[in-house]
């Protein structure tokens, strides 16, 4: 497994927001967390990146324990991580943006360069010496994803990529992650868009209230009308 998840609980100040969750993933797969908005799902990402402190459990990175360690230092390990806001930096241009990302290759994975991530974001390379707050949200979603991937990362957690973003971007997103995917890059996706997920992911988690509801396929869940019924409409 690349990541194993055990009995993880979190909180913002006195709210207990996580209840003993559990997930694992397999190197080079994709694991779509799915829930309601509030369900959990940012706040898991938060947690296994080591951004929200108030956490117990067990967090295993690649065989090593990452529980108790900083962002800076997971980040070092090889896990990158885009939040839901981007957090692109807005006055430097996108070249510049993803220099500030730039990290040495880990192991016998092919580095990432920049002509690499041009080839998987084509409209990044047109708008190379252009300062990031110039640009749209669905190009800034791109850039904070291709700056993460210019630090060599093995396992990428993906908070809501597709959110608030145009149907056709949306589209476009969805098919630069399925050649990422392809890459063998393992990756945990939180979203809310089914459609979207079910595409993308090898393997699907429900979150409710803090607790994994489901695990299965894509399609299994697809079939399942009472379980999206359940937990995922709104």
């Amino acid at each position: 497994m690349m990541l194993t998840v055990t009995r993880l609980n979190a909180y913002y100040g006195s709210s207990h927001i996580l209840f003993d969750l559990d997930l694992e993933i397999e190197e080079g797969k994709v694991l779509a967390l799915l829930g309601r908005n509030g369900a959990g799902k940012s706040t898991t990402l938060k947690s296994i990146m080591g951004v929200l402190q108030s956490r117990r459990g067990g967090i295993s990175f690649k065989g090593t324990d990452i529980s108790a360690k900083e962002s800076d230092e997971v980040c070092r390990l090889g896990l990158g991580y885009v939040p839901e806001d981007c957090r692109v930096f807005r006055g430097l241009t996108v070249h510049e943006n993803l220099e500030a990302g730039r990290m040495a290759p880990r192991g016998k994975r092919e580095a990432w360069t920049e002509q690499g991530v041009f080839d998987l974001f084509p409209d990044l390379k047109r708008f190379m010496r252009t300062r990031a707050e110039s640009l749209s949200g669905g190009q800034q979603r791109m850039l904070a994803i291709a700056r993460t991937l210019m630090g060599n990362p093995d396992l990428l957690l993906l908070d809501e990529p597709s959110e608030g973003l145009a149907p056709l971007v949306v589209q476009q997103m969805l098919e630069q992650l399925l050649v990422l995917k392809k890459t063998g890059l393992t990756i945990l996706l939180s979203e809310q868009n089914l459609g979207f997920s079910l595409k993308l992911a090898d393997r699907v988690n429900i979150i409710e209230k803090g607790t994994i509801k489901y695990r299965g396929t894509p399609q299994e869940l697809a079939d399942d009308h009472a379980t999206r019924q359940a937990f995922l409409m709104v």
